[in-house]
């Protein structure tokens, strides 16, 4: 998909403050330092239209990104690393939770996890949770380009049995650097809108 417009619509901590309407819209889940940003940034062909921080933890509202006045990519509060207090992190919990559960819009979950290493414990109980609720999830695999291609698949292998993945789900191996699964995931995209 070729992306020529994109505004950062509004930062919503609430349901009243969700945009009106019925685009299609997909949230972006993950670690607070797995690459989210960078993703959006290489989805929608920005250098810095998500803000890359070197602080874990920047993101703390729902921040609706309208694309091409076609969808909605949605970053959620990263979890995990943030230095924030116990009190904050429930009340993000409770944020992301409404909105996961609650809005009709939602086509889908993008779980963004490290190629690398095996998914954290919060990865693990992200994609149950989303399973639970019966949320449809696409499991991006980003840094790609930080291994060689050859192990990919014994990476995904790992990653697939420690989340007991759902062949149901969509899983792509992405690489903000050199663009790898981008249109792959521009495809999977497309098509969970028409559902």
């Amino acid at each position: 998909m070729k992306v020529n417009q994109v505004e950062l619509v509004i930062s919503a901590v609430k349901p009243e403050q969700y945009p009106e309407g019925f685009l299609p819209e997909f949230a972006l889940a993950g670690r607070s330092n797995v690459g989210k940003s960078s993703f959006i940034n290489k989805m929608i062909q920005r250098k810095s239209m998500a803000r890359i921080s070197s602080k874990p933890g920047k993101t703390q509202t729902l921040n609706f990104y309208k694309i091409e006045e076609a969808l909605y990519f949605v970053d959620v509060p990263g979890y995990g690393f943030a230095k924030v207090s116990k009190k904050e992190r429930e009340s993000w919990g409770k944020m992301i939770e409404t909105y996961l559960t609650m809005r009709e819009q939602l086509k889908a979950c993008v779980l963004i996890v490290d190629l690398r290493h095996p998914p954290s414990e919060d990865d693990v109980m992200m994609y149950q949770f989303l399973k639970h609720y019966e949320i449809p999830a696409v499991v991006v695999a980003t840094k790609a380009d930080k291994i060689p291609k050859g192990k990919w698949q014994k990476h995904l292998k790992v990653i697939k049995e420690k989340l007991e993945f759902d062949p149901l789900d969509d899983i792509v191996v992405f690489s903000s650097e050199t663009g790898q699964g981008k249109d792959e995931t521009w495809g999977i995209i497309h098509k969970r809108m028409k559902k």
